[in-house]
């Protein structure tokens, strides 16, 4: 018993002395680096003039048949480049101080973004189809060229240089179909002509610390566009843009790539002169499991939208801890300065517009229900707006810790509500009150509050406004009407009134 201390006290030495001597584990051994493959070498020019295109295709090229690496655009030149494609298991670094910039010219872009004769909504830039591990990053600049393919303002938008034939082919920057394994991140991706960045039928997907800045007259320049993709993460972004910063989607042309869902946005800042972050309006199948949290949008047209006109469905959405700030501009882009938006129409008739399903002439709205905002403080020109074509297409919506204040920044007039693109007048007469539900079953409002600004137009009302809303629950809703003395602060309105 007394020999123990001493063999333990000998193993242990040999223990110490044995890791002394033990060579380095290969788990200690530096990475080895990307191949890295300098597309300078390939003969890109970077001096602002030049097509490097080709330069840039035959780096990502060489690159992907050497197993893979890193692509690099050196710092100090300006890339132009007309379309071009990604690879797998390649990297495409655009390395601080470099400029990738689209070709100001309109024939270099043939390749429609959607349906092969679809050649009215954009056309391709850089794309990727049915890759693996494809990477963009290095903390460069992807600079779209919209100035190039636009032109003199109308009214508060930007017209479209078109081609011979009348097409719209302005070039999307980035179009990303069937990718699994895509990393964005540490780049400024902005002046796009149409989308900047298209997702469909893309799988793991993570976007981060990216700047997204478009020229907020240009029509259709969508911020980031997830369509008919799943498990994707949003953090860390400022987008500014047109149209919508943040979409979710399901095109029709992308119908057999399945839902969109498992979607995560958070610490994201978003400005937008039609919706900040936007479900729908095209939606084929379904949109769901899907988290916006501590986010802040200012500066907006719209805040959060869920906007769905096809017969695909929207539920499990999530929406907490928002800071939402809106107010009118033109009639020009889609939304009345509502701080949050549900809604579910079909499309206006269009004949045989390739809106519609196979065989159809008419479209069919779908179903949203199961959709939660938790702790969103809104100041706005106009107040929450949740509608359905018919009654019971749009139900649980609940509302918890939801504030609004209602005020007028401009001098653009209210009174209205915007259900386009939808059957009838689409831009609809309307009391501004704070929450305006219509044809809506079993949602709830409890522990919310409405104020109202100095001065309220006479078109500003109620707390709370409904109309035809069965099953509605409220608790813990306070604040008055914006006229006390005449209103009431909840009025409740039978279905047709």
């Amino acid at each position: 018993m007394r020999s123990a201390p001493l063999c333990w006290l000998l193993g242990l030495a040999s223990f110490v002395a044995g890791c002394r001597t033990a060579p380095p584990t290969a788990a200690l051994a530096a990475p080895t680096p990307p191949r890295q493959f300098n597309v300078r070498s390939f003969g890109a020019v970077g001096d602002g003039r030049t097509d490097d295109a080709p330069a840039l295709q035959r780096a990502l090229d060489t690159c992907a048949a050497a197993g893979g690496g890193r692509v690099l655009v050196p710092a100090g030149g300006t890339f132009v480049a007309g379309p071009f494609a990604l690879r797998s298991h390649v990297e495409l670094c655009v390395e601080s101080g470099a400029i990738l910039r689209a070709s100001p010219d309109l024939s270099r872009y043939t390749q429609s973004a959607f349906a092969a004769d679809n050649y009215g909504e954009g056309s391709r830039w850089i794309s990727a189809y049915n890759l693996e591990q494809v990477t963009l990053c290095g903390g460069g600049t992807i600079d779209g060229n919209s100035q190039a393919f636009l032109g003199p303002e109308s009214g508060d938008a930007l017209t479209v240089k078109r081609g011979p034939n009348g097409e719209d082919m302005r070039p999307h920057v980035l179009t990303l179909v069937g990718v699994k394994g895509l990393r964005i991140r540490d780049l400024a991706i902005g002046n796009a002509a149409y989308w900047n960045i298209h997702l469909a039928g893309c799988d793991d997907v993570a976007i981060s610390d990216l700047t997204v800045r478009n020229d907020q007259r240009v029509p259709n320049s969508d911020g980031i566009d997830v369509d008919h993709s799943r498990r994707v993460r949003i953090t860390n972004c400022h987008i500014e843009s047109g149209d919508d910063a943040i979409c979710l989607k399901n095109r029709r042309e992308f119908a057999s790539l399945g839902p969109c869902e498992d979607i995560t946005v958070s610490n994201c800042t978003l400005s937008s002169r039609s919706c900040a972050f936007k479900i729908g309006s095209e939606n084929v199948d379904h949109i769901g499991r899907v988290v916006v949290d501590n986010c802040v949008v200012s500066g907006s047209n719209r805040g959060l939208g869920i906007q769905n006109r096809d017969e695909g469905t929207v539920s499990n959405v999530l929406f907490s801890n928002i800071i939402v700030e809106s107010h009118y501009v033109s009639g020009t882009w889609w939304g009345k300065a509502e701080p949050i938006y549900v809604t579910s129409f079909r499309r206006p008739d269009h004949g045989a517009s390739r809106r519609y399903a196979p065989g159809q002439t008419e479209g069919r709205a779908g179903a949203v229900h199961d959709i939660y905002f938790s702790n969103v403080k809104c100041r706005s020109e106009n107040g929450i707006y949740v509608s359905g074509e018919t009654a019971g297409l749009v139900s649980h919506i609940f509302f918890d810790q939801v504030d609004v204040l209602l005020t007028k920044t401009t001098d653009l007039p209210g009174g209205v509500y915007d259900q386009r693109p939808a059957p009838g007048p689409g831009l609809v007469p309307g009391n501004t009150s704070a929450f305006y539900l219509d044809r809506t079953n079993n949602s709830t409002v409890r522990n919310c509050s409405v104020r109202w600004g100095p001065s309220p137009p006479a078109y500003f009302a109620h707390a709370l406004e409904s109309h035809g809303a069965t099953g509605l629950r409220l608790s813990g809703l306070t604040g008055e009407s914006a006229f006390p003395a005449r209103l009431p602060a909840v009025r409740e309105y039978a279905a047709g009134k």
